[in-house]
């Protein structure tokens, strides 16, 4: 896995996660890379610096409120809201049921649920897609 610092032609700036550097010139290719705040495909890969592992507690991203926070937090609600109305819940079956969707074992219908980390590193290098669902602030207070 690796993660990308993305912009858009907009000016959006966002992270997101590729199995590896070819699939993330893929999926740009193929147009399905998307800004995650506005839905621009003009996207390209930001400036970073290399990641270098560390020791002691793992790191999580965090990001300041924007000015237009509660716009972007009703966004990822609104987005939770039609996956969960719309999607079958499968729990921890997560994983498994991705695959047989992916291998066309089932028909494909949408899903969520949940995975180990280590299922979501094998579904990634499997080349199967799928996406985090947003945990919203409101839900950890």
């Amino acid at each position: 896995m690796i993660q990308y610092s993305l912009h858009c032609s907009k000016g959006h700036t966002y992270d997101a996660w590729f199995k590896n550097a070819a699939a993330f010139d893929e999926q740009q290719a193929r147009g399905i890379v998307t800004c995650a705040v506005c839905g621009d495909v003009a996207v390209s890969k930001a400036p970073m610096a290399p990641s270098v592992a560390r020791t002691g507690a793992e790191k999580i991203s965090l990001s300041s409120s924007p000015p237009d926070a509660a716009k972007l937090r009703a966004m990822l609600r609104e987005y939770r809201q039609k996956v969960t109305s719309e999607a079958d819940y499968v729990g921890d079956r997560f994983a498994e049921e991705a695959r047989k969707i992916h291998f066309e074992e089932v028909e494909a219908r949408g899903i969520y649920g949940n995975a180990t980390r280590d299922e979501v590193i094998a579904l990634a290098e499997e080349g199967i897609e799928f996406m985090p669902l947003p945990d919203l602030p409101e839900e950890h207070n």
